[in-house]
């Protein structure tokens, strides 16, 4: 569950007031909104990566509004991917679960296991130069998925990618939803991604966020 009341973010000259909504434990929310309205303001905020001016988030009843990134169980992929260039596909999978200090046998398994649901077990030698953008994309996301968050936020996981890629990667994101239950917040500006995934459909606005009906499939 997200929950996020009142919520007020400066960002520079930009600034978000009173934003509210709700995205119950378990829904496929796609947020929506122009270019430059705040989607990726606000997405970051939710993580942790922005300091809330005013307002509350919480996630699955927990009050996170002041807690750091790291503790708020949110699993993140932004828009730029972020992998680690001198790390290859294996060492990113597992760079999460090596800092929480899991044992060195469970983080193979775990690698392995997300490599094999991700279809990229033969990448896991390579490092991210030598990726297409959907393999990429696949590696940035089995990274925010290995610790097994409860709520994951993905900020156009999808944008650069070719229509049969990004029609390949929205069955993959129906099957991750299906299987982990995760409460999933995922921002584009694309309708298909919409009309493809979401349960809930949110747009932001004029500062504000709103909900509308979802699209049909």
């Amino acid at each position: 569950m997200i929950r996020v009341e009142q919520l007020n973010v400066r960002a520079g000259a930009f600034s978000l007031h009173n934003v509210s909504f709700e995205i119950v434990a378990g829904e496929y929310a796609v947020l929506m909104g122009r270019t430059g309205s705040g989607k990726t303001t606000l997405l970051e905020t939710i993580c942790g990566l922005r300091r809330a001016v005013a307002g509350r988030i919480s996630l699955n009843g927990r009050d996170v509004t002041e807690r750091s990134p790291g503790e708020r169980g949110i699993g993140y992929v932004p828009q730029d991917r972020a992998l680690f260039l001198t790390m290859t596909v294996r060492e990113n999978l597992g760079f999460g679960l090596r800092v929480r200090g899991d044992e060195v046998s469970a983080i193979q398994a775990r690698v392995e296991n997300l490599a094999a649901s991700l279809g990229i077990t033969p990448l896991l030698d390579r490092k991210p130069h030598a990726l297409s953008g959907g393999e990429a994309q696949r590696v940035a996301l089995g990274r925010a998925l290995a610790l097994a968050p409860g709520v994951l936020c993905l900020d156009e996981p999808l944008s650069g990618l070719d229509d049969d890629t990004r029609g390949e990667m929205h069955s993959l994101l129906r099957a991750i939803h299906a299987q982990t239950r995760a409460t999933i917040l995922h921002v584009t500006h694309h309708i298909a991604d919409a009309q493809q995934l979401a349960t809930k459909l949110l747009r932001l606005q004029d500062g504000g966020v709103r909900e509308e009906p979802a699209p049909l499939k």
